[in-house]
């Protein structure tokens, strides 16, 4: 028996895939549908060494990830929408003092209680926009285990290069269904590590000044260096500032430090572009259902094609702008009301071109759905 292949829900790929990346503390408060998280953590981290606990609610539970990622550690929670909301002034603290996180939100319906067994995307805005203030975040998804596993890897990765909160906005169908995995032998997949300041103990540390490629390196908090964190505005030393410059120079850091990097944090992939005068936009699970319909019309000699996003904020305009400059028809295919085809609208110099295909019913959307959507946009055909 191989020990590297399991058959697994993809919230068990989410946890394998963690631990890969050296996830050595998860505090986090059950939720359907991403309970599965916190299970397989609860039973995996103490066998290896590693910290688990279970929090009293989403609130602790984002504030201990916080303050576990100063002293030293990899951090992950998990929770679902309306845990999600909870976090979110947790989730602005550690982006103000570049803590790096990951938080998983496996999707269900909304808003409130709403669906909480049936699948849904509609916390695509919520996850850009949930935090008040200004400031940049980056959301990643897949649709299928594989993915997910690489996905979650590379979360660890950008939280730790950009010092930042990353999201993983999976959802129900994706986090509940089961499939094959191939877990990759260790070093197969880049994991990066803690960048860790070289200022020898006894020497003036600057927490939040950045080298010249725009990384700051950290010291773990109760270690060698003493210094401040905060919330508020603070300058390079960590102390709290209300002067213009100081608040300018943050807040265009932290959002450059992100936005400046679309191009290197995007990933994607894409089937049958290359001909494509129907180009299909879409994410998650759903693009499961928009492979299958994309495969089948070219079948029938129907020229459609399908960029699937795995990176889903930064949103990446430029791309979107090059892959379907030469689309007839764009259709984005999300279970929500059409939170990432606004921003598709906005990356095109034709916006009319764009169409939703969508269910909102916590019905998983099929390619006969999508197919019927097709059949309005295209009219005698493509």
């Amino acid at each position: 028996m191989n020990d590297n292949v399991k058959f697994v829900q993809g919230n068990e790929a989410c946890v394998e895939a963690a631990l890969y990346a050296g996830l050595d503390f998860y505090a986090g408060y059950p939720i359907t549908p991403s309970t599965e998280i916190a299970e397989h953590m609860a039973l995996h981290l103490p066998r290896l060494g590693r910290k688990f606990i279970q929090m009293e609610d989403e609130i602790s539970s984002i504030c201990a990830i916080v303050g576990a990622s100063l002293t030293g550690h990899k951090v992950m929670t998990a929770t679902s929408g309306p845990g999600f909301s909870l976090m979110q002034e947790g989730l602005g603290y550690a982006i103000m003092a570049e803590i790096p996180c990951v938080i998983a939100n496996v999707m269900r319906g909304g808003p409130s209680t709403g669906l909480p067994t049936s699948p849904s995307q509609s916390d695509v805005y919520q996850a850009r926009w949930g935090v008040h203030g200004d400031h940049a975040i980056i959301a990643l998804t897949a649709s299928n285990h594989q993915d997910v596993f690489e996905m979650t890897v590379y979360a660890f990765n950008l939280a730790e290069t950009y010092r930042t909160p990353v999201i993983l906005l999976f959802d129900e169908v994706i986090g509940h269904m089961r499939e094959k995995l191939v877990i990759p032998e260790q070093g197969a997949i880049p994991v990066v590590d803690r960048l860790r300041t070289s200022v020898k103990a006894g020497v003036d540390y600057h927490p939040y000044l950045p080298r010249e490629d725009g990384r700051l390196p950290m010291s773990d908090f109760g270690g060698e260096h003493r210094y401040n964190v905060t919330g508020l505005a603070h300058d390079m030393w960590g102390f709290p500032s209300s002067n213009p410059s100081v608040v300018h120079g943050l807040l265009r850091h932290l959002v450059d430090k992100i936005k400046n990097n679309v191009g290197d944090i995007t990933r994607y992939k894409e089937y049958y572009m290359e001909d494509a005068r129907t180009v299909l936009i879409s994410y998650g699970s759903s693009a499961r259902s928009a492979l299958h319909v994309v495969e089948h019309q070219r079948r029938r000699g129907e020229r459609l094609g399908l960029l699937e996003l795995q990176t889903l904020w930064p949103f990446p305009y430029g791309l979107i702008d090059e892959k379907c400059a030469n689309a007839r028809h764009i259709v984005v295919v999300e279970m929500n009301m059409g939170q990432i085809t606004r921003a598709v609208k906005r990356a095109v110099k034709d916006p009319e071109r764009v169409v939703l295909a969508n269910r909102i019913d916590g019905v998983f959307i099929t390619p006969t759905d999508i197919k019927n959507i097709l059949r309005l946009v295209q009219g005698k055909g493509v």
